[in-house]
């Protein structure tokens, strides 16, 4: 059985039309040629799809029922190239993104406002995680898109930088340091001082710093989270330095924030999965994400 794709559009067309003179009508064509490309098709199947009376066509019930599953498949076909018009709008798509939680809480969510804004359609999915989990995942090509601290190279993973901005100071409001514009690290002398966990890399910067500066804090709690730091410092349980993203996510109501005399500069990276189908997405997630307040952050070239 040779019947063409051609042999069912005819049908089609005829069954909606109602005649071969309409059927010929909408696809633009003579009725002698739709008539021969009919019967040729009634030819193939071995039976008649049109009772002929008098000139006109009455569709029999194998044609009703054909005429069913055409439209279908016709219907099929339709959504299929609605996505994909779609897909080219890069709407209606899913994008994945692994990042630290802190910046889940300071950074992400003004950049996808952004982005959500231009693709309304478009679905993001945000997964946090902390290496060596993070740098696990994106090495086994889960997500589209990785941000973290500090990166550093994995198999299969392009980084790229996204910005770079100084640590900063965090005070509970009334503080007599507050006052200052600016704090030195012989500042934080004697000071009750909040700090990151042991293992993690800027806490250990900021200890260095201290140690080569010869500056003694009172070290009385520590935590991983840098919004936690923020809420134990807002609590008056002592001073901290975080990173500014969360500072800033966090200013206000009993938090005061205050830029550091020495530079301990803080780092964006963005993993971008090198095995993984391409997402349109990510591109325009990463500028959005460029797009820091000159204040807060000087860009990475």
């Amino acid at each position: 059985m040779d019947i063409q794709h051609r042999h069912i559009e005819v049908f089609r067309a005829v069954m909606t039309a109602g005649s071969v003179t309409g059927a010929a009508a909408l696809l633009h064509t003579s009725q002698p040629t739709l008539s021969r490309d009919l019967a040729r098709l009634e030819q193939l199947l071995g039976y008649a799809l049109f009772e002929r009376e008098r000139g006109r066509l009455r569709a029999t019930a194998r044609a009703l029922a054909l005429f069913d599953e055409v439209e279908r498949s016709f219907q099929g076909l339709a959504r299929v190239i609605e996505r994909a018009e779609a897909l080219g709008r890069a709407e209606d798509t899913a994008l994945s993104v692994l990042s630290l939680p802190a910046l889940s809480h300071a950074l992400l969510p003004s950049a996808l406002a952004a982005l959500l804004a231009g693709h309304p359609a478009a679905r993001v999915s945000i997964t946090p995680a902390e290496p060596p989990l993070l740098d696990a995942w994106m090495g086994e090509q889960r997500f589209d898109l990785g941000l973290a601290e500090q990166a550093t190279s994995l198999p299969g993973v392009r980084v790229e930088p996204v910005l770079e901005a100084d640590e900063v100071a965090v005070l509970p409001e009334g503080h007599a340091l507050a006052a200052r514009p600016r704090l030195a690290l012989k500042d934080f002398k004697d000071q009750d001082f909040i700090s990151l966990a042991e293992d993690d890399p800027y806490r250990r910067e900021i200890d260095a710093r201290f140690a080569a500066a010869g500056v003694a804090r009172r070290l009385r709690v520590q935590t991983h989270s840098a919004v936690a730091v923020c809420e134990l410092v807002r609590s008056g349980l002592g001073l901290a330095i975080v990173n500014p993203l969360t500072a800033a996510a966090c200013a206000g109501s009993g938090l005061v924030v205050r830029p550091l005399a020495v530079s301990i500069p803080y780092r964006v990276s963005a993993l971008i999965p090198l095995h993984r189908p391409a997402q349109p997405l990510v591109n325009e997630l990463l500028s959005a994400l460029r797009r820091a307040p000159p204040s807060a952050s000087r860009q990475s070239a």
